[in-house]
């Protein structure tokens, strides 16, 4: 969500450097600008969580086995889709209760402009990054460590695993 909301800042100033110039006449909006903008910061802030799905089973693998790897993928597995459906049912759960607030459904006293309505609102703008983004991009991290796991497995267990399953070095 750290990421998002960088991203999100990065294209807000951009965009008010350019309202000015837009409402004078002089400038056309530009929009290109704004996709590249988000675009550069969502790949640069994948750049880290990427190096750790990929490395993290590779160095257990290396210092503590076979076994230590496969523990690292449950913990991975079991949290990490927790955590996911976690994300994605709560931040629907939060876009959806402003939704009805707004319908009307709690009556007039707790329409648009009342204390339920603005932390709806709050509860929103915290929701849809949880939602579209934080419960997704989890599902992609437990798909490439597994994967990872997968593709250098007979190396570890080959090369980096004693015969009785733990590090090389005990």
């Amino acid at each position: 969500m750290k990421s998002v909301a960088i991203a999100a800042n990065s294209v807000l100033n951009e965009c008010l450097e350019q309202f000015p110039l837009i409402l004078e006449g002089k400038q056309n909006p530009d929009y290109e600008k704004c996709i590249k903008i988000s675009t550069d910061a969502s790949l640069r802030q994948m750049i880290v969580p990427g190096l750790i799905s990929v490395f993290s089973p590779l160095i257990i693998g290396m210092l503590m086995g076979k076994y230590a790897t496969a523990g690292l993928l449950i913990g991975i597995i079991l949290s990490g889709i927790q955590l996911a459906f976690s994300s994605t049912n709560s931040g629907g759960a939060w876009d959806n209760a402003k939704k009805y607030i707004e319908s009307g459904a709690l009556g007039k006293e707790h329409c648009k402009g009342s204390n339920a309505h603005k932390n709806s609102v709050i509860g929103d703008t915290v929701g849809d990054p949880l939602k579209d983004t934080s419960g997704p991009s989890l599902n992609i991290l437990i798909k490439l460590s597994a994967i990872t796991s997968l593709v250098f497995a007979n190396v570890i267990a080959t090369k980096f695993t004693s015969t009785r399953g733990g590090p090389i070095w005990l």
